[in-house]
């Protein structure tokens, strides 16, 4: 029952349906909005003129952007919200591997069993078990703190930005190829080294994020330089694997340019086509070359 001070009080109903009792506030203009005039914003609720008058404020750039990602049926849209919880996801269980790592006697048998080493893929040629999922476990495991917190901290920037953008399924799905494509490429350039590590993924975000900025107008410039930056201080500093960088960057321009030419809704059975023969062609490279490099 409410009392006659409360229905008196018109804070308690919202603004633009005075017959509506309600108890959220737009977060902007801090006045009580019912269900229907509620907008979901990054952080809580918004109401219809508080939007309206943040579209009227987009830079050009942004709303180039809105147009190119939102126009004409898009799947994709440059601001999906919700939480980025496969970066979450990823940032979790690697960090828990690599924690693991750090306890004495455990590093090397993780490493062992995890990280990828070529031969593990063709026991017909060496003395070793058939263990084609090393591709992608790579992507756990690290060879020190500073090389897992490096990546991490890279993929939780990264991932802010991608997940939002792309959605959680096809962001996935970058992450993943990715990582396949700078396993692969190791397998090709450095086939007799171990490798540890998620950088493939990493540079194939970096990569996909220039790709995405590129065709929404915006300036790639600094992320460029970037990615130029870090492909080069692979190829000067030992210890480093730039093949699993050059690889995993390659795939990852291509996964991104395969997502913005078919992001309209109609084209989504061609989208799953094209990133499945990407997945085949990887696999396919992986199953037939490197054999002929290691009998060589």
């Amino acid at each position: 029952m409410t009392t006659p001070e409360f229905t008196s009080n018109r804070d308690n109903f919202c603004y633009r349906h005075p017959d509506r009792q309600s108890f959220v506030l737009c977060q902007r203009c801090m006045r009580t909005i019912c269900p229907e005039c509620q907008t979901q914003a990054p952080v809580g609720v918004i109401c219809p003129e508080c939007m309206n008058a943040d579209r009227k404020n987009r830079t050009p750039a942004q709303k180039k952007a809105a147009r190119r990602w939102r126009g004409g049926g898009a799947t994709m849209a440059m601001t999906r919200g919700g939480k980025p919880v496969v970066t979450y996801a990823l940032l979790a269980v690697t960090s828990f591997i690599g924690l693991v790592q750090l306890i004495p006697g455990f590093k090397e048998p993780i490493i062992q069993a995890l990280g990828f080493f070529a031969p593990f893929l063709y026991p017909n040629l060496f003395a070793v078990p058939f263990e084609p999922w090393r591709l992608l476990t790579v992507l756990l495991v690290h060879g020190s703190f500073i090389h897992l917190a490096l990546n991490m901290l890279a993929l939780w920037m990264l991932g802010q930005s991608l997940e939002p953008m792309l959605g959680r399924t096809r962001y996935l799905a970058l992450y993943l190829i990715s990582g396949l494509g700078g396993s692969v490429m190791v397998a090709i350039l450095a086939p007799g080294s171990w490798t540890v590590g998620a950088s493939g993924a990493i540079f194939g975000l970096l990569a996909s994020l220039l790709i995405i900025g590129r065709h929404i107008g915006a300036n790639v410039t600094g992320i460029l330089v970037i990615l130029g930056i870090n492909l080069a201080f692979g190829f000067f500093v030992g210890g480093i694997s730039w093949q699993a960088h050059l690889g995993g960057a390659l795939v990852g321009a291509l996964v991104a340019l395969i997502l913005v030419k078919t992001k309209r809704r109609e084209q989504r059975t061609l989208q799953i086509v094209l990133l499945s023969a990407v997945v085949v062609l990887l696999i396919v490279v992986v199953a037939f070359v490197p054999p002929l490099i290691l009998l060589s």
